[in-house]
């Protein structure tokens, strides 16, 4: 945790201690056993109570149990054994789940994948961690087949498992439940199949038994989300059924999360935020989660008002854009109890939006996949906007400067370093990376998240950007990030992305790539922008270039691509 100085050479309080919730443990006891066993428990305790539901049909806990049981010995029948790596590739739907669960019952890791993924990229997924199997969707089964077959025979999988999404959906669909055309259109369909692919439905049904019981120890690996980090292909991220427990546990007693809890699941489960929120913390609480395939502003608002959602892990362009639908008004959020997220700091107008029209306060959160999610969230009773929180049970981070490693103090920018229970193993295979990624300070390894920030007086971090992002403008230091909060308060802007750009004079200078709101378009120019930007900020902030988009490119997660803008400026 970020340490005052200690006169005495003892060990200070952290910074934060003051403004700790009352309500919570500084530390936390983690459970010795395994993600398999959280599902146990809660079939056991809520057979009947809905562990999912999608499109208004339920998956029971009992029924989860059952189905991943039934897959899980289908796998071992095929040859899976302990400790293989098994690629999960879709859309977020019950089956992701059940097959998390099938892979955690052989004491096999699961790889998560992006669903956005071509085919061009999806081999490295299979050569990197050596997968056997993948478990993918109709959908996205062509693309898993032909990078299969662009590969050598030794590397190549052994079985491809696929499901569709109506394997669980309702026949009927209630009005209320009933996705935008194009998306019903796509969750029904069901593409020809590859050859050797194994229908989902014909696995479950097979008759297979797991091979004796469940045996995975707390070290052992459990999961291996790949991370792309600034250089090199997609690096897996190594964590265990221990490194994922503590924020299995700790989110929910943070969050107010009980077995009573109904969480809105839209949040791609693929990712680490969303994996651990509505794949593995609702199991252990005996909670219910509401699942959406893909973002749909609409859909949303109605799900939350039909099922009464209390949670809702999200990012802030969910909430812009749910704000920008027409009906937004209709809908009845009054159930609503937390809302948190992270990814991108939530602009202060939309947080005022959501406190004054809803009552609702909006906890950012701070993590990375090599850190399970969170390692900071800002306290519901004290949350400061666009902060990333404190740190959270057990976690010791400071800001060091970049170069010396040495602390720095509150106010100052500085990269930010992390020691705590759920800080991942290394990268998979990747043991120099994996060096480069630690350092030792005060005798314990700390995490190099390769971010900048800064500590306020009372422990609350702030971001300031990525270390490879600043832009150096004739000496001026202009963190994106910042100018891109500012212009969300711009009335004409409904989002937007800052990047450097070559400047004769400058060396750099900063362009922003904008989304004007609906009723700005044809109507408001470049020019408006910058002159609104000139009043707003620094003049070496100013972007001295605006160029307007229909859309920013966003990753399966949700976050602003601003790699891809910046690579494609400089040509």
């Amino acid at each position: 945790m970020a340490e005052t100085p200690a006169d005495d050479g003892q060990r200070a309080a952290p910074r934060h201690a003051a403004i700790w919730p009352r309500r919570l443990p500084a530390q936390l006891t983690i459970p010795e056993t395994s993600l398999w066993f959280n599902l146990e428990v809660s079939a056991r305790r809520y057979p009947a109570k809905a562990a999912y539901v999608f499109f208004g049909r339920v998956l029971t806990f009992a029924e989860l149990r059952a189905q991943a049981e039934a897959l899980a010995g289908w796998l071992q029948a095929h040859g899976l054994q302990r400790g293989d790596r098994v690629a999960l590739f879709m859309q977020n739907c019950p089956q992701f789940v059940v097959a998390f669960y099938a892979v955690q019952r052989c004491d096999a890791v699961v790889v998560p994948v992006n669903p956005m993924n071509r085919a061009e990229e999806f081999g490295h997924y299979i050569t990197d961690p050596e997968a056997r199997f993948v478990i993918t969707s109709a959908d996205l089964a062509g693309i898993v087949a032909e990078a299969n077959e662009r590969l050598t025979p030794a590397q190549r999988l052994h079985h491809i498992v696929v499901t569709r999404f109506t394997d669980a959906m309702p026949a009927v669909l209630d009005e209320a439940e009933r996705p935008a055309p194009a998306v019903l259109e796509w969750l029904l369909g069901d593409p020809a199949l590859p050859q050797r692919c194994t229908r989902w439905a014909d696995a479950l049904a097979a008759g297979h038994r797991p091979a004796g019981p469940a045996q995975a120890a707390p070290d052992d690996l459990a999961l291996l989300p790949y991370t792309s980090g600034t250089t090199g292909l997609p690096k897996g991220c190594m964590h265990t059924h221990r490194t994922l427990m503590s924020n299995v546990v700790g989110g929910g007693l943070w969050g107010f999360a009980s077995s009573e809890t109904v969480a809105l699941a839209v949040v791609p489960m693929f990712h680490i935020t969303g994996m651990m929120y509505s794949v593995l913390a609702c199991i252990y609480q005996g909670s219910t989660a509401v699942v959406m395939p893909r973002w749909d502003r609409e859909l949303a608002g109605r799900l939350i008002s039909r099922h009464r959602i209390t949670h809702w892990t999200c990012i802030p362009t969910m909430v812009i854009d749910l704000f920008g639908s027409p009906n937004y008004k209709s809908f009845d959020l009054s159930s609503l109890r937390y809302m948190s997220g992270g990814g991108a700091a939530m602009p202060h107008a939309v947080a005022e939006r959501l406190r004054d029209e809803f009552g609702l306060v909006f906890a950012e959160g701070y993590g990375l996949t090599e850190t399970a999610a969170p390692t900071h969230a800002n306290p519901p009773e004290r949350a400061k906007l666009q902060c990333l929180g404190i740190p959270i049970f057990g976690v010791d981070s400071r800001i060091v400067d970049p170069d010396t490693l040495l602390p720095l103090p509150p106010g100052q920018a500085g990269e930010i370093v992390t020691h705590g229970p759920m800080v991942f193993r290394g990268y998979w295979r990747h043991p120099e990376a994996t060096k480069a990624a630690f350092v030792e300070i005060d005798g314990k390894s700390f995490f190099r998240t390769g971010d900048l920030g800064r500590m306020d007086e009372e422990g609350y971090f702030f971001m300031t950007d990525r270390l490879k992002r600043m832009i150096n403008a004739s000496g001026f230091k202009v963190w994106p990030s910042e100018v891109e909060l500012l212009l969300f308060k711009c009335p004409h802007v409904q989002e937007a992305c800052v990047i450097g750009t070559k400047d004769a004079y400058r060396g750099e200078t900063v362009k922003a790539v904008v989304v004007l709101r609906a009723d700005a378009r044809g109507k408001v120019g470049p020019e408006d922008i910058v002159a609104w930007a000139r009043e707003h900020m620094a003049a070496y902030k100013v972007p001295r270039i605006v160029e307007f988009a229909e859309a920013l490119p966003k990753s399966g997660s949700g976050k602003v691509m601003w790699r891809v803008l910046q690579e494609r400026e400089k040509g």
